[in-house]
């Protein structure tokens, strides 16, 4: 899918050349779903391309479609300027399960490392410092389970490209959302309507169940061990982790041995018994994302919607630390 047209009505100039810039571009080539897309597994089999790229520059038009500010947009639109091949994955290969949060340190080098970037950044009157860290920016970034730029597009976009919904569903639900203060007179996107907002969070909590589902861990874990003995192997070095996807593939399909763990990784189609496989099993913790939204003048919509309170609840219980194993 390419970035969803709803966003914002025109695109403004700054961010059609920061976009364009090749420290972007690089994203064009790494994808939002960390690598799970190139199995044969159902739950991924049939989703379509979904590109860093198409989800930065919807961060950056979704907070410029709420503030107006081009410092706020501007670093929405590089948050993930860093980004590794296969994303969250490398945080499997650095340990980094839960929090996922290792390939995030990069940010600020790659944006101060980029002539071509901050001579775009220095004609809209910005610095690399206004942009490299949208934590500073509430509408573009912010604590889960709040709501905020990064957090609501990539959950439409998976709504979207993971078939829960259509387009035009995902247009009513952002046709309803606005920036106001939380219960903490914080600055939040929030919606206007509770059955809005309560098909929204629903809608998201379909996401974060496929996010922590076991293809998806299993998925990942493998595709880091394969990584792990290409950089043991030589046959990929660190540094190459922040080429793009093809590059990789590439160099994998080099050599005989990682070649074969890339074409098994591929053929995995389906989970089954790890007690039939226990070589392949794996334990598997990971992060659990999740929204509650906020209702203008109402509260959080875990307050005031039981079902949905119910659901979140049960998610957040669920225990992560059962062994999994797929197979081809």
């Amino acid at each position: 899918m390419s970035t969803l047209p709803f966003y914002c009505n025109d695109t403004p100039a700054f961010i059609r050349e920061i976009a364009d810039t090749a420290v972007m571009r690089r994203l064009k080539n790494v994808g939002m779903n960390c690598g799970v897309e190139y199995t044969c597994f159902p739950l991924f089999r049939h989703i379509g391309a979904y590109s860093r790229y198409d989800h930065s520059i919807g961060a950056g038009l979704i907070t410029w479609r709420f503030t107006g500010d081009r410092a706020a947009s501007a670093a929405a639109l590089l948050h993930d300027v860093a980004t590794p091949v296969f994303a969250h994955t490398v945080d499997f290969l650095n340990g980094d399960l839960e929090r996922q949060e290792s390939t995030e340190t990069r940010t600020a080098a790659v944006i101060a490392s980029s002539r071509e970037l901050a001579a775009v950044l220095e004609k809209y009157g910005l610095n690399a410092g206004d942009v490299d860290d949208y934590h500073r920016y509430p509408v573009a970034d912010n604590d889960t389970p709040k709501l905020a730029a990064d957090r609501l597009e990539y959950t439409l976009g998976n709504i979207v490209n993971f078939g829960f919904a259509g387009v035009n569903e995902a247009a009513r639900l952002y046709a309803d959302l606005t920036a106001g203060k939380n219960e903490h007179g914080e600055t939040e996107l929030m919606f206007r309507t509770t059955e809005t907002a309560e098909t929204f969070a629903l809608l998201a909590m379909k996401c974060s169940r496929v996010y922590v589902s076991p293809e998806d861990r299993y998925a990942m874990q493998r595709l880091s061990e394969l990584l792990k003995t290409a950089v043991d192997r030589g046959v990929i070095a660190p540094d190459d982790l922040e080429t793009d996807e093809p590059a990789v593939i590439g160099r994998l399909m080099s050599d005989e041995m990682t070649k074969a763990g890339w074409e098994q990784y591929r053929s995995l189609s389906h989970m089954t018994d790890p007690a039939s496989y226990p070589e392949l099993a794996r334990v598997i913790p990971a992060k659990k994302r999740r929204i509650d939204p906020f209702v203008r003048d109402r509260g959080r919509v875990s307050m005031l919607s039981e079902s949905f309170r119910n659901e979140m609840n049960a998610f957040m219980e669920e225990d992560l630390l059962l062994p999994v194993c797929g197979i081809q």
